[in-house]
């Protein structure tokens, strides 16, 4: 467990040493502002019965206020109903998954305490304070949130900056971390002009790090930026996939 910022009644926590054997690696984050709490990205069922008591050390389960899930991936929400029947937590989803989520066995009687995200975000409260949902919409997924703690000034990233096989959880040489990104990003990505939409949204915000949900964290500016940078100039998804595409010729 790792503390990124900490100060008077605010905390933000990253647990990233969950995953084992061939599970892809994934953090999970925690906001606690004034005694409330949001787990942001739980993860699957064998990570569940680690993570549980992890928070519990943080803040109290019944002070759990909310659930946030970027996506519909079963690296991200596969344990949702575990969460939903031990706490009594509220969760946020896309509009896009709502429909979804039930094929992870989320039960009849916890499934409406999972609130729809539209398209264009939101804001939720946590210990009177806001938090904002932004859309990343298609970085990787159709319905596809990040979130946004403005007293931390930590953008929660979701997939975008993931990076794999690394072994430190925060970037201090960018250049080198290329290589751990630049393969999912190219894949995983689905087409240029997303990643410039995203780079659009976020060069109006004030960031002071950006905390992926795979890898390692950007933890200052200098890293925000850069990684704001090479995001602007990635070329990938659809864009780099027409020699996997039966194109007809004009003749």
């Amino acid at each position: 467990m790792k503390t990124l910022f900490e100060t008077g009644n605010h905390k933000n926590v990253m647990v990233d040493d969950l995953s084992t054997g061939t599970m892809v690696q994934s953090n999970q984050h925690l906001i606690v502002n004034s005694g409330k709490g949001m787990l942001l990205d739980p993860g699957g069922h064998k990570i569940y019965s680690q993570l549980l008591p992890q928070v519990a050390s943080v803040i109290q389960i019944n002070n759990l206020q909310y659930l946030f899930f970027s996506h519909q991936d079963p690296d991200i929400l596969a344990a949702a109903n575990g969460w939903l029947m031990t706490t009594d937590a509220d969760a946020f989803l896309s509009t896009l998954w709502m429909r979804f989520i039930p094929h992870f066995g989320v039960e009849e009687l916890v499934v409406n305490r999972i609130k729809p995200i539209p398209d264009e975000g939101m804001t939720v409260t946590l210990g009177g304070d806001p938090l904002m949902i932004i859309p990343a919409h298609f970085l990787h997924s159709a319905g596809n949130f990040q979130v946004y703690d403005p007293i931390s000034k930590i953008l929660y990233s979701g997939d975008l900056g993931a990076s794999l096989g690394n072994l430190y959880d925060t970037v201090d040489d960018f250049d080198a971390h290329i290589d751990y990104m630049e393969a999912f990003h190219k894949r995983y990505m689905p087409a240029t002009k997303a990643l410039k939409m995203w780079v659009s949204t976020v060069r109006t915000m004030d960031i002071d790090i950006i905390a992926p949900q795979h890898g390692a964290i950007f933890p200052d500016k200098e890293m925000v930026n850069r990684f704001i940078e090479w995001v602007d100039t990635l070329v990938c998804g659809i864009d780099l996939m027409e020699d996997f595409f039966f194109i007809p010729s004009d003749d």
